[in-house]
């Protein structure tokens, strides 16, 4: 039976809660009755929304966050065709992390890997998805004649991630975004066209 669109709240109130309980817990960890006391759900709701249970919920909950993760860098990361555009995604990113401070998705997601059955596959799709578009957008910026013709976008990219997650990891213990704002100003001098000498 297709769910309703009362039960769609009710599904997305229980998971959109469990994410922001796993956000602000720091081991990563959660019950079922944290789940029922934070969303305010009768054990009889999570199990007919969540069948299979805890693993089931967990996994819907990193779906969502991994989701969070790239609509929370729009309309930017859609169209890094020009500099202004990847200094207004940088200044989001940069914003975001300082906002929710140690409160990370990204985070809760990898929290999750090897105690929930198919974590890593919404890590690894989340991460592909991030990478192609930040790739997309170097290419974009080459065939426009603004960026270094011999970066490879992929490699790139990814870089960019790596030192993204990282300078998230320094803020998480320091609560300073320095290194985070650094590591993409290194990787942004890397995409820029070298200067005729």
């Amino acid at each position: 039976m297709p769910i309703t669109a009362k039960g769609r709240a009710t599904r997305d109130r229980i998971i959109e809660g469990a994410a922001a309980f796993l956000r602000e817990n720091e081991f990563g960890e959660i019950s079922l009755d944290d789940v029922r006391a934070v969303t305010a759900t009768s054990k009889g709701q999570l199990f007919h929304y969540f069948p299979h249970g805890k693993d089931e919920l967990l996994l819907a909950v990193m779906r969502h966050e991994a989701d969070r993760v790239l609509a929370e860098q729009q309309p930017h990361l859609g169209d890094l065709s020009t500099w202004d555009a990847w200094q207004a995604w940088r200044e989001v990113l940069v914003a975001r992390y300082r906002a929710q401070g140690t409160h990370c998705p990204l985070n809760t997601l990898m929290g999750q890997i090897g105690s929930t059955p198919g974590a890593v596959d919404v890590v690894r799709a989340l991460l592909v998805q991030w990478q192609g578009a930040l790739a997309t957008g170097i290419r974009s910026m080459q065939a426009s004649g603004c960026a270094d013709a011999d970066v490879d976008p992929d490699r790139l990219a990814g870089a960019m991630i790596a030192a993204i997650q990282g300078g998230v990891v320094v803020m998480r213990s320091t609560g300073r975004t320095e290194h985070l704002e650094s590591a993409l100003d290194v990787m942004f001098t890397q995409l820029r066209q070298p200067q005729p000498a």
